[in-house]
Parts: structure tokens; C-alpha cells; sequence
């Protein structure tokens, strides 16, 4: 077991960014496995990648000179340093590139809350706290988020975490402001990346979690940990002298992990030479059984055709699971709102049983009885609730028992097709078969069962007889081939990892040139539409201009002729007004003279008319004078 696990190399790294020395060896720091309790214990910090020969910056520090040493994100005290944040938070472009990759992590962990690019412009503090507590309960499941002085609690749990900038307490107060949601942003985008990296490890972790039947405690032991850390104590000191390489710090740690493992050099070298012999005679064997190609593509294909058969039921499986989620659903909500109605009735009666209680007088028997019957009642409760949870506990650990099982059986049932098709028994029409279906299908029923066995085993045991001459010989092959299978299915898994992470790399690559050439086709047909656009705008100003010419020429005959209409209409009025005018003086100096005539006339009259006038005013004075003496006669009566 040891030998195995010192010749597997970790096959994946933990940061995305390019290495520094373009050499294909990978960190020996963790040449085991690592302990999945313990993830940031042994983590193993990748070097950024300088793709030039001067000396770049040291994290996120400033740049070094040629012969310079690197600047530590620590001070020369151990404590923290206040460092200037590098990254551009206040370009637009990287300020949308990092809510882009918020809001796809967002959505790729299901996030509860509706999450989109255009919320992410300028959020609420309230929605900055649950994207910040959803991320934060991905690293640490059982976190809750404080209720009291939130503004100081999250710059301290970042800067706990690690988080190497200073995020202020007065930006929690205002988080969706134009200066200060990106520097939350990026607070944000680093938090995502631990969470990534915690994700690594921990598939790592269990990865190679059940490498061993045997526990093996010599990786967590003092003797094992001291040589870590004088390793990384080692090769962190010249990294920051300003080495890229540690090729005598590596080969030293080699040998000290060959001394405590116990590793024999020369047994290593025998497995060696024994796997390439073995593997030569397994291509060798393989070539030999490649002959009838095309039984073995009408094998695949039978292969292929029982996949599809299985990926189809069960994609059944999960539509009838997932229409039985939607109506637990339905049920659960109209359970909640029944229970929100009953929380409510529960609100009015407590309210009534307190004005009643208030109201009331109560002796110190009942008080008495009243609390030794709440105390039975919630006994009874807790003990129903008790029983309840212990029920949906066994009745959950039943479910998984019954899953596992299920799942063990499909497995080793795949396997003994794989067996039989591999050994040419399956199917019925194989080589070896002789005319018997030793193919296992899917069916778990009890009659199935008995006729596997009878349809089967007698056949297979005719089989075993006549080939027992044959698996003795091949008795001592086969177990020096299980010896290093485990070494082969090792390497096998590594070179697939390897090949994992790059497929995974030119995903990234492929998405990322995805969207560039998308954006470019956009901004082409933004620029023809804007071209169309200004093209149909210039036509239909000249068809305007067009018209509005014609138009105007219509106009200005017409009102040529108009011109011509209303001045022979002029001088046609002008001869009838004159002649009228001339009419209308005669007529005018005729009735002047008899208005004159009149006039006189009525001078005449009201000459006569004021001498009239004067003899009734005369008249008019004796009579008043008559009534005054009346009336003083009257007084003095």
C-alpha cells in the first residue's frame, strides 16, 4: 500500500492560474493523500506563472527587481499589512465581468433568490447579506448570519478567512453605492474562489478517501507533519529570496518520505519491469482477441442499445420523481398556509386567554394546577416530537439501506454483464455461450430470481468443469495481475484526472472565445442595423424633400393662378366700389340737406317748446307755494 501511494502524483491543482516554471513536475507537498477534517492545514499554495524572464509581482504586491527579493502579504511583525487592492474594481468592464461570474455561481449553486445580471447593477444591503451568507454556508454548512451589527461582524469574518484588503465598516451601510459595491464585489468574487478551492480539495480529499482497506495514521502523525512543514518552511523561504525552482528541497523531501514510508528502491524497480512485461502481454492478448472485430462491435452495439434502454427509464424515473417533488410541493404549501391560518387562530386565542387572564382572579391552587398541567403537556409534546424524528430518522437510514442496496446490486449486475460479454458469454449468440442467455436483466422479482439460477448456474457449472484444467494454470497469472492492478488503476485515474482538467481548461477556452466571437456578431449586426437604419432615414428624407418639392411647385401654380383670379376680382370690385362711392356721396349730400332742413325745423320747434316749458314752470312755483302754506297751515293746526 505504501509503495502504491508513493507513485501517485496529485493530478489536478488548486488554482486556475498558470504556473511560473513551465515544467511538467507537480508539488510533492502532497504526494498523499490529505486528511479531509484538516483542508486548509495542508494546503498547497500554487505559484503564479511569470511567462517572462523579469521578476512580476508576489501575490498581489508590488512589482520586483531583477535581483530583489519578494514582497510578503505579512508584515515584518507577523501581523497583517494594509494592502492597496490591484485588481481594477473601478473599470466598468471588470466591474461587469466579475457581476457576470457572480451571478453564474449564484445560479449554478441554487441560489434560493431570483438573481439576475441587472439586480447585481447596484444592490441592497439586504440582498448583499443573503448572497453573502449563502456563499459563506457553502464553506462552512452550519452558518447563521449574525442579527446584531452586521456592518462589523463580515470585514472581520473575511479578514479571519484570509481576505488580504481592508473592506470598511462604513460601506456595509450603503453597499449598493457606486464607490462601494465594488470593492464588496470583489470581496465577493474572492470569497467565491475560496469556496472553489475548499470544493477542490475536499474532492481530492475523498477522492482518495478509501484508497486502503487498512487505516494508515502515519500522514497525520508528529513525524509526518514535521517533515511538511520543514518542506514548506524550506521552499517558501527561497520562493521569497526570489527562487522558482526547488529541485534539492523535492529530492530531499523524496528521500526523507522513502525513510519513514519504508520504500524498497529495488522491489519498486522489479514491480517496474514485472508491469511492463505484464503489459506487453496484456496488449498482447488483447491484439489476439480483437480477431472476430465484428462480434465485438455487434457486442457494443447490443452494449449501447441496453445504455440507452437503462438512460431512458431512468430519465422516466426522474420526470415521475420530479412530478411527485411538484405535488409534495403543492401539498406542503397548502399545509403551510393551513398552518398559517391555524398560527393565526392560535394569535386570537392566546390573546383572548391573556385578556381573560388578566381579567381573572386566580387562587394559588389553580396557578398550581395550571403550571403541573402545562409541564405534562409539554412532556407529551416533547416526547410526540421525540418519537416523531426518531421515526423519519429510521424510516430516512431505511430509504438510504434500500438505495445503497439497489445500487450495489445494479453495479454488480453490470459487472457480471461486463463479465460475460468480456469472457464471451453474453450474448446468447457469442462465442462462448453455446447457445445459453446468461445475460442478467434488470428485474428484481422472486420468480426472476429462481429462473436466473436454473437458466444459469447448471450451465455455468458444465462450463466450470470443463474449464477447471484451465483456471489452474491460469491461477498464479491472474493473482500476480490483481498485485499490480491497483498500481495501474492508480495511474489510470491520474492520467484521466490530467486529462479532466485540461478538457475542463479548453471548455473555459472554448466558452470564453464562445462569447467574444457572440459579442462581436452583436456589435456586426448592431452596426448594420444602426447602417440599415441610417440608410431607410437618408431615403425617406429624400422621398420627403422629393415631395415636398413637387408640392410646392403644385402649390406655387396654384397660387399663381389664384394671383391672376383675384386681381382681375380686384379691379372688378375697385370699378363697382367706386361707382357705388359716387352713389352713396349723392345719396349723402341729399340727406345732409334734408337733415339740415329738419334740424332748422326742430330749432322752431323747441324754441316754442321752451316758452312752454317757462309758463309751466311759473305754473309749477304757485303750486308748490300753495302746498307749503297748506302744510305749515296744517302744522300750526
Amino acid at each position: 500500500f505504501i509503495k502504491v501511494k508513493m507513485s501517485r502524483r496529485p493530478s489536478s491543482r488548486y488554482s486556475e492560474m498558470p504556473m511560473r516554471v513551465t515544467d511538467q513536475r507537480t508539488s510533492l507537498v502532497n504526494a498523499t493523500p490529505q486528511n479531509k477534517d484538516n483542508v486548509f492545514g495542508k494546503l498547497n499554495i500554487p505559484k503564479p506563472q511569470s511567462t517572462t524572464s523579469e521578476r512580476r509581482t508576489s501575490f498581489f504586491g508590488k512589482g520586483i527587481g531583477l535581483g530583489g527579493q519578494r514582497n510578503s502579504m505579512f508584515g515584518a511583525y507577523g501581523g497583517p499589512e494594509k494592502m492597496k487592492d490591484p485588481r481594477p474594481l473601478h473599470d466598468k468592464a471588470f466591474v461587469q465581468q466579475c457581476i457576470k461570474q457572480l451571478c453564474e455561481f449564484l445560479v449554478e449553486r441554487g441560489f434560493p433568490g431570483s438573481v439576475t445580471v441587472k439586480s447585481l447593477q447596484s444592490p441592497s444591503t439586504k440582498e448583499f447579506l443573503k448572497i453573502f451568507e449563502f456563499i459563506y454556508t457553502l464553506l462552512e454548512p452550519s452558518f447563521q448570519m449574525p442579527t446584531a451589527k452586521v456592518e462589523e461582524e463580515i470585514p472581520k469574518m473575511l479578514k479571519d478567512l484570509g481576505y488580504p484588503f481592508a473592506l470598511s465598516k462604513s460601506s456595509m451601510y450603503s453597499i449598493g453605492a457606486p464607490h462601494t459595491w465594488p470593492q464588496a464585489l470583489g470581496a465577493l468574487i474572492w470569497l467565491i474562489d475560496a469556496v472553489k478551492l475548499f470544493g477542490g480539495l475536499r474532492e481530492q480529499s475523498l477522492l482518495f478517501s478509501d484508497f486502503s482497506d487498512e487505516p494508515c495514521d502515519i500522514e497525520d502523525g508528529a513525524e509526518y507533519n514535521k517533515l511538511l512543514m520543514e518542506y514548506c518552511s524550506d521552499t517558501y523561504n527561497k520562493f521569497m529570496q526570489g527562487a522558482d525552482t526547488f529541485d534539492d528541497e523535492d529530492a530531499d523531501y523524496v528521500n526523507k518520505l522513502r525513510k519513514l514510508y519504508n520504500v524498497d528502491e529495488a522491489l519498486l524497480q522489479s514491480l517496474q519491469e514485472k508491469h511492463a512485461m505484464l503489459m506487453e502481454h496484456v496488449e498482447r492478448l488483447e491484439r489476439e482477441s480483437q480477431t472476430d472485430r465484428l462480434a465485438g462491435k455487434r457486442t457494443e452495439k447490443l452494449r449501447l442499445q441496453a445504455d440507452l434502454q437503462k438512460l431512458q427509464n431512468y430519465r422516466c424515473t426522474l420526470e415521475a420523481h420530479k412530478t411527485g417533488l411538484e405535488n409534495k410541493a403543492a401539498v406542503l404549501a397548502e399545509e403551510l398556509e393551513a398552518a398559517d391560518m391555524q398560527l393565526e387562530g392560535l394569535k386570537q386565542e392566546r390573546t383572548r386567554l391573556q385578556h381573560i387572564l388578566e381579567n381573572q382572579k386566580f387562587t394559588p391552587a389553580d396557578i398550581e394546577r395550571i403550571n403541573r398541567e402545562r409541564n405534562e403537556l409539554q412532556q407529551t409534546v416533547h416526547s410526540l416530537n421525540q418519537s416523531l424524528e426518531e421515526a423519519e430518522q429510521l424510516v430516512w437510514n431505511e430509504e438510504v439501506n434500500l438505495s445503497k442496496a439497489k445500487e450495489k446490486a445494479e453495479m454488480m449486475v453490470a459487472e457480471y454483464n461486463k463479465l460475460g460479454r468480456k469472457l464471451k458469454l453474453i450474448p446468447q449468440s457469442a462465442e462462448n455461450a453455446c447457445g445459453h442467455d446468461f445475460e442478467i436483466r434488470a428485474d428484481y422479482s422472486a420468480t426472476t430470481i429462481t429462473q436466473y439460477k436454473t437458466q444459469i448456474q447448471n450451465p455455468l457449472k458444465n462450463m466450470m468443469v470443463d474449464v477447471e484444467d484451465e483456471y489452474s494454470r491460469l491461477t498464479n497469472v491472474k493473482l500476480s495481475l490483481e498485485e499490480t492492478v491497483e498500481q495501474v488503476k492508480s495511474n489510470i485515474f491520474d492520467k484521466q484526472n490530467d486529462i479532466k482538467h485540461l478538457k475542463e481548461q479548453v471548455r473555459r477556452v472554448d466558452q470564453q472565445l464562445e462569447h467574444d466571437m457572440q459579442e462581436m456578431a452583436q456589435e456586426e449586426e448592431k452596426w448594420a442595423a444602426e447602417v440599415d437604419s441610417v440608410e431607410a432615414h437618408k431615403k425617406r428624407l429624400e422621398k420627403n424633400v422629393m415631395q415636398g418639392f413637387e408640392e410646392s411647385e403644385e402649390e406655387l401654380k396654384a397660387a399663381q393662378q389664384q394671383y391672376h383670379v383675384v386681381v382681375q376680382e380686384t379691379n372688378e370690385e375697385n370699378r363697382m366700389v367706386s361707382k357705388n362711392l359716387t352713389d352713396v356721396l349723392n345719396s349723402a349730400a341729399n340727406h345732409l340737406c334734408a337733415v339740415e332742413k329738419h334740424c332748422n325745423e326742430q330749432l322752431k320747434r323747441f324754441g316754442k317748446l321752451k316758452e312752454v316749458i317757462r309758463e309751466d314752470e311759473a305754473d309749477m312755483k304757485q303750486l308748490t307755494d300753495l302746498v307749503d302754506d297748506f302744510i305749515k297751515k296744517v302744522n300750526n293746526i
